[in-house]
């Protein structure tokens, strides 16, 4: 390379060097134009609470449900964790205006509690067909169910029937179960669904936040997940294996029912399960030395006493079939351990009473499913 090569070179350099180092002032000055035009101390009424409120009055704040739990926690029959919860439910709605009177009787498929309610104003009366036709492909969200009520005759809300008609809607979809809480995938989708069956319906949908029912959602779970207890007690053959045939016979002579599906429960004598029963070997075993007696404690209401039926069960099958009662360990099971988890039992059940979610109520079915 000779040397005018290298001073062009070198020359060219500089000059683009330069060029950009201009480019690069005039970007910044450009920025700090539009900086200072837009730095006013003024307050923007779309995003900034107290200038919003300046300019038109606020809506009725939305409260979606919360709960507050204790992380103290007493000891099961397993050795796991019965929860405690020293707070109550917070209320979701305000339900002191007409369209929400009813969202909490009992007899409704929907519940402030346990769903998000998203109210439909209806721009006229509407029949109860045409509204189950729009909502026949929307039943629920996700792993979620979703309910539609209508208020009949400006008075009262009742479930979508036929040959009824409806002034407005109200949409409930369960913020949570036992497998998951509602996300935001799964409200995005419904939203969407709920518009288009809205304009079906010629209806205009009060869409709540979805940070706040994320919120109400994941806390209702937690709720759940602190909850969701099973007691278990064994009943440990002292000699021979049994044989499951007549195993079957006797335990069908204690009141067990055998399920289609090949569970074995004990009715609750109202329609419900009270608890159940494995015999811990798959259907083609012929023998087993040990069976599992199991209850699903929110499942079950207080009145009936589940825990003191199944221990008193598991004290007849020993004593009818030459077995002992033990835990989850082998280990016999004393009068006095029975006694004490059955204290805790009824801690368990004044707790989950305390927040408004009474075991094998409505309420605890639909979250304990």
């Amino acid at each position: 390379m000779t040397d005018l090569q290298a001073s062009l070179i070198a020359i060219g350099g500089a000059i683009v060097i330069a060029v950009i180092g201009y480019n690069k002032w005039q970007e910044f000055k450009a920025k700090k134009s539009v900086e200072r035009a837009f730095a006013s101390t003024r307050d923007d009424v779309l995003m900034t609470p107290s200038a919003r409120d300046e300019v038109t009055p606020p809506p009725a704040a939305r409260q979606e449900p919360g709960f507050h739990a204790a992380s103290e926690q007493s000891s099961d029959l397993d050795g796991s964790a019965l929860p405690a919860v020293d707070g109550v439910p917070v209320a979701q709605e305000d339900l002191s205006t007409p369209a929400h009177t009813a969202t909490a009787a009992a007899d409704l498929p929907v519940d402030e509690l346990v769903d998000c309610l998203i109210p439909l104003t209806l721009d006229q009366p509407m029949r109860g067909e045409k509204v189950l036709a729009a909502f026949r492909d929307l039943r629920q969200a996700g792993s979620k169910p979703l309910h539609t009520i209508g208020l009949r005759d400006g008075s009262h809300w009742e479930a979508i029937a036929h040959g009824a008609q409806y002034s407005a809607l109200q949409v409930g979809v369960q913020l949570a179960n036992r497998s998951s809480s509602l996300n935001e995938i799964e409200y995005s989708e419904l939203v969407m669904a709920l518009r288009a069956v809205a304009d079906e319906l010629g209806a205009d949908p009060d869409i709540p936040d979805m940070k706040h029912v994320m919120q109400s959602a994941r806390a209702l779970h937690q709720f759940i997940t602190e909850f969701d207890a099973h007691l278990s007690v064994n009943v440990q053959s002292n000699g021979a294996p049994w044989s499951i045939s007549t195993l079957h016979v006797a335990l069908e002579k204690q009141g067990f029912d055998l399920r289609p599906e090949g569970r074995l429960v004990m009715p609750d004598g109202e329609g419900d399960v009270l608890f159940s029963l494995s015999t811990n070997v798959t259907l083609a075993a012929d023998t087993t030395s040990r069976l599992t007696l199991l209850l699903d404690v929110p499942r079950v209401g207080q009145a009936h006493n589940g825990f003191g039926a199944l221990t008193a069960c598991a004290r007849s099958l020993a004593l009818r079939m030459d077995g002992i009662v033990v835990d989850d360990g082998g280990q016999p099971l004393s009068e006095q351990a029975l006694s004490e988890i059955a204290v805790q039992v009824d801690e368990f059940y004044t707790n989950m009473m305390a927040a408004d979610i009474p075991a094998g109520s409505a309420r605890a079915l639909r979250l304990f499913s």
